[in-house]
């Protein structure tokens, strides 16, 4: 067998590891920040996803795990740029009848978003990156 020319099992899931870590890292030293930087790490996750499908493998199983690294970070930030905006509309809403409806609404959105991606995707990530690593540290 010829593998002198085509890139290791190790090599590939080394790579993939290191975006799946940058995207575990943006989130993990974002938590609880303010609404700007909310919206800004949900650019930065498009960024990562991006970077992440971008990824050529010729390891069926490790395409298969990037593929589901990149739903989970398309889901993440998606949600956090929901309650991000939420947040937003929360801050500039006036102390008025319908201001307190805006803030309630707000606050309900910024729950129920925040509260969906930590279930499932936080879930999702950690699933995966367990099964990833199972993955990389099997021999050839």
């Amino acid at each position: 067998m010829i593998t002198g020319c085509s890139e290791s099992k190790v090599s590939q899931c080394q790579r993939l590891i290191q975006v799946v870590n940058q995207g575990i890292s943006l989130i993990d030293n974002n938590k609880g920040k303010q609404a700007n930087t909310s919206l800004q790490l949900s650019k930065d996750l498009k960024d990562v996803t991006k970077s992440l499908a971008e990824l050529k493998f010729t390891d069926p199983k490790l395409e298969e795990f990037q593929g589901d690294f990149v739903k989970v970070f398309q889901n993440l930030s998606q949600a956090i740029a929901k309650a991000a905006q939420a947040l937003n509309t929360a801050k500039t809403a006036e102390a008025t009848p319908s201001g307190r409806e805006k803030i309630q609404k707000a606050r309900t959105d910024i729950d129920s978003a925040l509260t969906a991606a930590a279930k499932t995707a936080g879930k999702e990530s950690d699933n995966l990156s367990n099964q990833l690593n199972k993955y990389c540290s099997q021999s050839q």
